[in-house]
Parts: C-alpha cells; structure tokens; sequence
C-alpha cells in the first residue's frame, strides 16, 4: 500500500513538473512571436547587411542622427549621442528587431549640454504651437456647436410646462431643471468632443468622474442619503405645515422641510431637527391628519360604589360639555379593580380645529371630578391594614357612607367649561419660522398626499 501511494506521489509530482514546463516554454515561444521580424532584404545575412540596415532605419528616425553602428559577428553595438534616454532605448529596439542580429550592446551617451537638449524641446514647443493656431477654427466650431446644444437645455429647463404639472411640489421640479440641464450639457461636450475627434477622452474623463463621485459618495454617505430622503418624502408628503406630529418620541408641530432634515417646533417653542434618514425610516404619528381625536382620562371610585351610577354620572358631565363631539359619543369602562378602588376610563372626541386636545381633555377630567363628588362618589387614596402578630382579631370597622356633598355658588359656576379653543400663539410662531424658512421648505399645502388624496 505504501509503494502504491509512492508511486501515485511520484506520478503527479513529475506531472506537475511537466506541466510547469510546458506552459513555460509556451509563454517564451509567445514572447518571441510577439517580436516582429524586420527582414534585410537579402538571402545572405551577414554584418554588412545588418550595419546597412539598422542605419538606414535610425537615419528616419528623429534624434538618431548622432547614432551609428557596429555589427561584428551578428553582435550589434550602438554608440553616439541622443539628446533623451528614451531614444537609446528606441535604437535598442530597433537593432533587436533585424534579422541575424544576436544581441545589442548599447553604448550610446545622453547629451548634457544644456544648448543641444533645449533645442529639441523649443522645436516641439514651436510645432505644437502652429498645430494649435491651425487647430483654433475647428475647436471653435466645437465650442459654438456644444454652446447651441446647452442652450436649448437651459431654454426646455427653464419653461414652467411640464415640469411643474409631472412633479408633485416645486422641489422635485427643480431637481428635474436640474437634470435636463445636465443631460443637454453632457450632450454637448460629447458633440464637441466628437467634432475634435477626441471622443475617446469622453471615457477618460467619464471614468475618472465615477471614482471621485465614488469616494465623495463614501465621504458624504449621510449627506447624500438626507438628500435623497428628502426627495422621497417632499413626493409623499406624509405630513404638511402646522401638523402636529411624533417622530422617534419627538413630538412638535411642522415647520419646514429642508433638504437635510425636518424641522419641528414642540408646546414649548423649542426647535427640534430631524435628519430626513431618520424621518424616512420612522414610525411617524400625525395627530392632525384626521381632525377629529379621542381623548381618555383615568378616574378612581371607592369599592363599594355603585359603578353603574358613576360610570353614567361621568359620561352625563361628558356629553354636556359643548366642545365633546356627540358623534362619536363619549365612552365609559371599567379599566381595573384595585385593592382599595375600581379605576373608571372615560374617553371623548374633540375636533382639533375647533377644540385644544390638551384643554379639552383637562376640563373633562375637572368636570367629571366634580360630578362624581357631587354625587357622593368617594376618590379614595389607597388604604393598607397593618395588623401585629399576637393581636386580636378585631372586627372590621363599616365604612361611613359617603356624605352627599352641597354644592356651593362658586362649584356650580365651575360646572361651566373654561375657554378650549386651541392656543394660536404658538401656530403664530410656527408660521413666523415658516416665513422665514419658506424658500427651502418641501413642502407644499397643496398636493396629493401618499394615499393620494388632495390636501390644502
């Protein structure tokens, strides 16, 4: 067994060895295919032929003029003068590429005279400066051509049809502004750039745009997913101005939204900014959305009441209040038995444009105190019984029933509400911030929300 996994061993290292050497040879057969052939013209090669050969092509050749040759033996040696160490490099090529020549020993010197190497450059300089001058009639053709073509962009961005009866707010008409301005100047370039014949620079430099956008992409990431919240949510409109709303435990009323973040103002005129990111990726409550809200309150009654009686007496102190929607009608349950009490749940519905949610619900729970009181219902305070080990057990005192209360002048005038209506001093303020805000604000009054019903 053992001979037999040595055996095995050995095959597939000589395999691998063979392998090895095969794709080695074929890589040096290709390097060689690759090098071009340059014949001498003639059947018989010898040094003559060479030496002939190699000069004729370096005399064509710019900057070889100092550059003569030595072929012994099929060994070529290369000897002067170039003003540029790419230019030695040039012969070198050049005398390996010849046929029947066995190496190339170069000992060509760079120039270090200062007059012999400014010359070459004043003379590219110079060429270059005349093919500009012929160049100028075309490129000015180019730029005339790509200037027409930005033009007539900035001429369809700037009309008010269609963009502003496709896009749901001012915002996202702009951004389209700003899109076909880009697509027409884009356009433009590459109609210029094709004129010149340089289209291929286009991808250049389109490349190179992607990998800076890229890496300002990484930078920015947060900036750019604000921005792009922002769009999502000026095209939802999941709330509008003045709307008082809660965002991750924030709540406050809508000042503006902004490309960056939404902007809120809470019941005590502190400003509360939210990034869009967050915005778009939140549970987001709005209050004001349907006008009609439900408000609850907690009352306590003694053990022993009549639930029924004090159920039916809040829900009677409720319905008389003129600011309690009769529809929906008030309710009433019972939430919880306590060791000492029963505690009542009362609830009713206001209309928000009318009626301060927070006002509402404070006199409701005031009234519906007093009704209680006034009808001999007992709001104890919890009660614990103590009882020392060894002590007898003592019979359980009776509770007094509860006195009927009289009612005095000033409890009968406090059965009347007390001013509800909703607090306009701080929507002055929200629409104050809004005045001051309004040329980067999103929002619009007068758009479809995201179920698509028409707001303002």
């Amino acid at each position: 067994m053992r001979l037999i996994s040595k055996t095995i061993f050995t095959f597939i290292f000589w395999l691998s060895l063979s392998l090895v050497a095969s794709a080695q040879s074929d890589t040096a057969a290709q390097s060689s295919a690759n090098k071009a052939i340059i014949n001498a013209d003639t059947s018989v090669i010898d040094d003559a032929d060479i030496d002939l050969r190699i000069e004729r092509i370096l005399a064509e050749l710019d900057g070889m003029n100092r550059v003569y040759v030595i072929v012994s033996s099929g060994v070529v040696t290369l000897r002067g003068e170039v003003t540029e160490a790419s230019l030695a490099e040039q012969a070198i090529d050049v005398a390996q590429r010849v046929e029947g020549v066995v190496t190339v020993r170069n000992e060509i010197t760079e120039v270090t005279s200062l007059r012999e190497r400014l010359v070459p450059v004043w003379e590219r300089l110079n060429n270059r400066f005349w093919q500009s001058i012929a160049f100028v009639p075309l490129f000015t053709v180019a730029v005339v051509v790509g200037g027409i073509v930005f033009l007539i962009g900035l001429f369809v961005a700037s009309r008010t049809w269609p963009w502003d009866r496709l896009s749901p707010n001012q915002f996202i008409a702009d951004l389209l502004r700003q899109i076909i301005r880009l697509i027409f100047f884009v356009s433009g370039v590459v109609l210029a750039l094709d004129i010149l014949g340089a289209t291929a620079l286009l991808g250049t430099i389109l490349g190179a745009a992607g990998i800076v956008g890229l890496a300002i992409g990484f930078a920015v990431r947060d900036t750019v997913e604000n921005y792009i919240a922002s769009i999502l949510l000026s095209i939802r409109q999941p709330f509008r101005p003045r709307d008082f709303i809660s965002i991750e435990g924030y709540e406050g009323f809508v000042i503006s939204l902004t490309s960056r973040a939404t902007i809120l103002m809470d019941a005590s005129g502190n400003h509360i900014r939210i990034p869009n990111s967050t915005v778009f990726k939140s549970n987001i409550t709005n209050f004001s959305r349907n006008p009609h809200r439900r408000f609850s309150f907690e009352i306590g009654v003694a053990s022993e009441s009549n639930l029924d009686k004090a159920l039916e007496t809040g829900l009677n102190a409720a319905r008389a209040q003129d600011f309690v929607l009769q529809e929906p009608a008030p309710d009433a349950w019972i939430s919880s038995i306590g060791d000492s009490n029963v505690v009542l749940v009362f609830t009713g519905w206001v209309d928000q444009t009318q009626t301060s949610y927070t006002k509402a619900q404070s006199e409701t729970m005031r009234l519906t105190k007093l009704a209680l009181e006034r009808n001999g219902f007992a709001l104890p305070e919890p009660i614990f019984r103590i009882i020392h080990q060894g002590d007898a057990p003592s019979e359980t005192p009776k509770k007094a029933a509860a006195p009927k209360l009289e009612t005095s002048a000033n409890e009968r005038e406090d059965d009347h509400a007390k001013d509800v209506r909703p607090d306009e001093s701080i929507i002055e303020r929200v629409d104050e911030e809004r005045s001051n805000a309004e040329r980067e604000d999103l929002l619009s009054e007068n758009v479809r929300d995201e179920l698509g019903k028409k707001e303002g």
